[in-house]
């Protein structure tokens, strides 16, 4: 019967990190999480007694490895904001799903709300009263263009216009904040 030959945590991680990383890589969302469980994976195997007990240690690995990614989906973690925000078609941060998102579990993002919140009311009160009417109504309270101006008596061309007005000078006026949304 032949000897099985003695394997220490060195030639483990050798031999296996690279691919376990792109295992776990391809599973989640961000390398720094993929690096987070592969460290996670090596603390376990660290605290074996005996690593030459397991008969094969690569398959060990990897069941170790699934449960990790396992454990890392189930666990509550805070959310950021890049996880909320996208560009649109034009290329235009939208910020809507942050405003609108469940902020309990994460400072950053309730502050970045009330940031946000802040500097919009005070973009908004710079604008002239039609303007920041139209865009009130339609982008806040869900209007559309057609019944703002249904309800102001004013031709569709006109609610148009002054929901562009309004726009311009917002998207200038939070230039900052969306700025430091990307960094």
């Amino acid at each position: 019967m032949a000897e099985k030959k003695s394997v220490s945590i060195t030639e483990v991680v050798k031999n296996y990190g690279s691919q376990l990383l792109r295992f776990i890589s391809s599973k989640v969302a961000k390398t720094e999480d993929a690096e987070d469980i592969l460290q996670e994976v090596w603390f376990q195997t660290s605290r074996l007694t005996n690593l030459n007990e397991i008969e094969n240690v690569g398959a060990w690995l990897y069941s170790v490895t699934r449960n990790k990614i396992i454990d890392s989906y189930r666990k509550k973690k805070t959310e950021s904001l890049e996880d909320f925000a996208y560009q649109d078609e034009d290329g235009d941060l939208n910020v809507k799903d942050i405003l609108l998102a469940d902020d309990r579990y994460s400072p950053e993002l309730s502050v970045f709300k009330e940031m946000f919140w802040n500097e919009l009311m005070k973009a908004l009160d710079e604008l002239p009263e039609k303007q920041k009417r139209v865009y009130i109504l339609n982008e806040l309270e869900d209007k559309t263009l057609q019944e703002i101006a249904d309800e102001e008596g004013a031709n569709i061309k006109t609610i148009i216009s002054r929901k562009s007005y309004a726009v311009k000078h917002l998207r200038k006026s939070l230039q900052s904040l969306y700025d430091d949304l990307k960094d």
